[in-house]
């Protein structure tokens, strides 16, 4: 057997891609097997020889479709979950194809030419700062981390403390002040960099926070270096933070402010919802997760952070063995050194859609929304909870024993996913319009299989 790739099995993975993709219109949304069916199929045994590649590829897709969600349907409401738009799609499957680790400027051309004229798209539509950093990173999370990792050196170096050389024991450690709604990834990313739990201020009744109750916490102040997060997004409302008052606040006592905008920040390359992220350039670092809004594939989040010497002294490198340009390299940006070439997905749906297309592609998703919340609130017993200003519905049924039957009815019926949460002590159904490909027939059909199970 030779290095080179075996093509039947890339054939045979090609067709079956294209299968998949073709069975998403009339499948059903959850899944019809469970681990342990699937694992069966697989077989449990490691076998003592070889097996052909295309034999594997049909091995793993026969047993593994039974238990595949959904995910790419126009009727997915889950978490804040998009598909993945074809020009995205396709770039992926080159980037698996190309191999290449796309860390070192000289060693990838190809990468660093895409990641660096994507970066200025990024902030052209999204409306920041032309002199930020944008580094490419697995996810959402990642990006909070990365963002608030310069945060956290940035400001202990204004306060004479070097976190790369010293560490944090024994600094004068910082103080992180968050709405009281924020995503739980924030507290995820804090824990990751040693600053423990952050201080909650107060929201109102769609999740923003309260410039008020922020100045009034500030203005009582221990003398630590601070960080602020703002959110462009709240996972159940879709509310933003009033950025421009919030971020002047926070910058009156020395802050670095973050924004965790997974799927909100998106709103900026919108022409109808551009509004709910006015202020929002004047922060210090932005977090986004492209598969969410943008529609590519998984494994591609996006910190952006207004001080590049900031990015770079929080998350750079040097190896002797490492060829170094003095452009900067990629990986100054990220925490990882080996990584695939996520920015040819990102570059790659940008150029097909344009700036309109981004546009449009956001301005659509918050019209199934608002049709899907319209729906809804035309049930009987049915009570939208939320201000649907961008992608996400909160809906209640009554008590919480009947919402959460009526969530269960909606999975069990397999015409659309739409889970549970609980927002405000309440059970929720929360919808979350994230799909590019998602129609006005996927509505009509998730609503009517919604009708029909509260009716029942």
């Amino acid at each position: 057997m030779t290095g080179t790739p075996e093509h039947p099995a890339l054939d045979r993975a090609h067709a079956l891609a294209l299968d998949w993709l073709a069975s998403l219109d009339e499948r059903r949304v959850p899944p019809s097997a469970t681990p342990e069916q699937v694992a069966a199929s697989l077989g449990a045994d490691l076998p003592q020889g070889p097996t052909a590649p295309e034999d594997v590829v049909d091995l793993l897709a026969r047993a593994c479709e039974p238990g595949l969600t959904a995910m790419p349907s126009g009727r997915f409401f889950g978490f804040v979950i998009g598909g993945t738009h074809p020009a995205a799609l396709a770039a992926d499957w080159l980037v698996s194809a190309w191999d290449q680790n796309a860390g070192l400027r000289s060693l990838t051309p190809a990468h660093t030419a895409v990641e660096e004229i994507t970066e200025a798209w990024l902030l052209d539509l999204l409306g920041l700062p032309g002199e930020s950093a944008v580094g490419f990173v697995t996810g959402g999370t990642m990006a909070n981390f990365t963002c608030l990792a310069a945060g956290r050196d940035e400001v202990l170096r204004r306060a004479g403390w070097d976190v790369a050389s010293r560490g944090l024991v024994g600094s004068p450690g910082v103080r992180v002040v968050v709405g009281a709604e924020r995503h739980d990834t924030v507290d995820l990313a804090l824990r990751y960099l040693g600053l423990g739990l952050p201080e909650p201020v107060a929201v109102d009744d769609q999740g923003r926070l309260d410039p008020a109750a922020l100045r009034s916490a500030l203005e009582d102040h221990d003398g630590r270096p601070l960080v602020v997060v703002l959110q462009a997004g709240n996972v159940h409302s879709g509310a933003f933070d009033p950025f421009a008052e919030a971020i002047a606040v926070a910058h009156e006592h020395g802050a670095w402010v973050h924004v965790d905008g997974a799927f909100g920040l998106f709103a900026g390359a919108s022409r109808a919802h551009r509004h709910l992220v006015d202020g929002v350039a004047a922060a210090d670092s932005w977090a986004t997760d492209a598969h969410k809004t943008l529609n590519v594939p998984y494994d591609c989040g996006l910190a952006i952070v207004r001080s590049r010497p900031a990015l770079r002294a929080a998350m750079g490198m040097h190896g002797d063995y490492l060829i170094h340009d003095e452009a900067g390299e990629p990986f100054d940006k990220v925490p990882e050194i080996s990584r695939r070439g996520r920015a040819f997905t990102v570059w790659a749906v940008l150029r097909a859609l344009g700036r309109d297309g981004v546009a449009d592609l956001v301005d659509g998703l918050c019209d199934r929304a608002a049709e899907l919340a319209r729906g809804i609130g035309a049930i009987e017993g049915a009570e939208v909870l939320n201000d649907v200003d961008f992608t996400q519905v909160c809906a209640a049924f009554g008590d919480d024993e009947r919402t959460r039957t009526v969530v269960a009815g909606v999975l069990a019926d397999g015409t659309a996913w739409m889970s549970g949460s609980r927002w405000h002590d309440r059970a929720v159904l929360r919808v979350s319009v994230s799909n590019w490909s998602t129609s006005g027939t996927d509505v009509e059909r998730s609503l009517a299989a919604l009708r029909a199970v509260a009716a029942g």
